[in-house]
């Protein structure tokens, strides 16, 4: 069933007198949850901070994966739960811009289309929530009693919890935030936990509700490609639009965004299968590169490397009067898991990443390491898999 915009061309944002005399309005898509207008509202304020005199309007609407709250979302085939509806709108011209989670955008787009702009990153962990009953008597994940049950619906928490977590039993749970958290607090489910992305929660104000945050070095998580970051999807031709989104980009995340994005392109993966990452920037001061011969390496030159996260401009390197430069470096963790756990391919690897297509290609890279450790095969046994439980779903 076709969905429709709940919104019809209101402005669901104050507008002052001074945008009402504008010719220049932009008509902004995102999906109808409570989290996706405050993702918007939170673009739109910047966008009204870089142009106070524009005209912004949202138009909300609810697209297949809000319609159906109770399919597993592994049993979905299709790749653009979230954004299909939306995309129709933006290639009519109905939209100037879509604001989406990046988490959920499909790393294919329409040909006509195109990842326009990323946001500042927020905090891209997952987030253990336990259950208010329990959370004075446990505050882990090992710590949780032997058959403790952790509600979550992304195979790729699943797959790693079960690398990790034996000794803990899975369910699912859909809805957005404030269901999955009443759902969690009721006292007669049978969730002890349950895992989310921290960034939304902090979105809302829910924050006091995590109990730990998950990393690869706090709980051996990894996060999905893009969480935490907020994607603009634009039409490729629009320049009226890439003028406007030039001033609120963060060009690091974008570079971050292509990296994670390449990776999941290159290995055929989506929102249900359980790719795992992680990418931080490091800095390294070195001379510059026309007199020590310093550039882009191999990301295999840099595997099992590591290095510490320091924040630093967006630039991804800025050059001193002393004629060194500090040239930043992406490090990068990626995983494929089985669905069982007890199979994995990982990799770490770093590589000087000073432009978009050094992160498109260093994503590329990782894959490749990721093949050469076994993700081909893990991934085809979870393909398969899924057109099983999809055949059986639909009998």
């Amino acid at each position: 069933m076709a969905a429709t915009p709940d919104v019809q061309g209101q402005p669901t944002t104050a507008i002052d007198s001074e945008s009402k005399t504008s010719t220049q309005t932009f008509k902004i898509g995102t999906r109808a949850s409570l989290l996706a207008k405050v993702q918007t509202n939170e673009v739109v304020n910047a966008l009204k901070k870089a142009w106070p005199d524009y005209h912004y309007e949202i138009v909300a609407m609810t697209t297949t994966g809000d319609n159906n709250q109770a399919t597993a979302l592994h049993k979905f085939n299709e790749k653009a739960l979230w954004t299909q509806e939306l995309e129709v709108l933006l290639q009519s011209g109905e939209l100037d811009l879509i604001v989406h989670s990046l988490k959920d955008m499909p790393t294919q787009l329409p040909h006509d289309l195109e990842l326009g702009c990323v946001t500042k990153r927020n905090d891209p962990r997952d987030a253990l929530v336990i259950k208010p009953s329990l959370a004075d008597k446990y505050r882990s994940l090992y710590e949780l009693p032997e058959g403790s049950v952790v509600g979550t619906s992304s195979l790729r928490r699943i797959a790693q919890l079960k690398q990790h977590y034996s000794h803990l039993k899975f369910a699912d749970v859909r809805g957005n935030i404030g269901t999955r958290l009443a759902k969690l607090d009721n006292p007669e489910s049978e969730y002890s936990a349950i895992i989310l992305a921290a960034a939304g929660l902090a979105r809302l104000g829910m924050e006091r509700r995590i109990t730990t945050y998950l990393s690869k070095e706090n709980g051996g998580m990894l996060h999905a490609v893009g969480q935490g970051a907020l994607g603009i999807e634009t039409r490729k031709d629009d320049q009226r639009v890439k003028d406007l989104l030039s001033k609120i980009g963060c060009e690091r995340t974008m570079r971050q965004a292509l990296a994670e994005r390449s990776v999941m392109r290159t290995l055929e993966g989506g929102c249900s299968v359980p790719i795992g990452i992680e990418t931080e920037w490091v800095s390294k001061r070195s001379f510059a590169p026309e007199s020590s011969g310093i550039g882009i390496k191999p990301a295999e030159d840099y595997h099992k490397l590591s290095g510490v996260a320091v924040s630093s401009p967006e630039s991804s390197s800025t050059t001193t009067e002393g004629g060194e430069m500090l040239a930043d470096e992406m490090i990068m963790r990626a995983i494929v898991v089985s669905l069982d756990g007890q199979e994995t391919a990982e990799v770490e690897t770093r590589k000087l990443v000073s432009s978009r297509q050094d992160a498109e290609q260093f994503g590329w890279e990782a894959s490749r390491l990721l093949v050469e450790k076994g993700a081909a095969k893990i991934l085809e046994a979870i393909t398969l898999n899924r057109g099983i439980i999809h055949e059986q779903g639909e009998a």
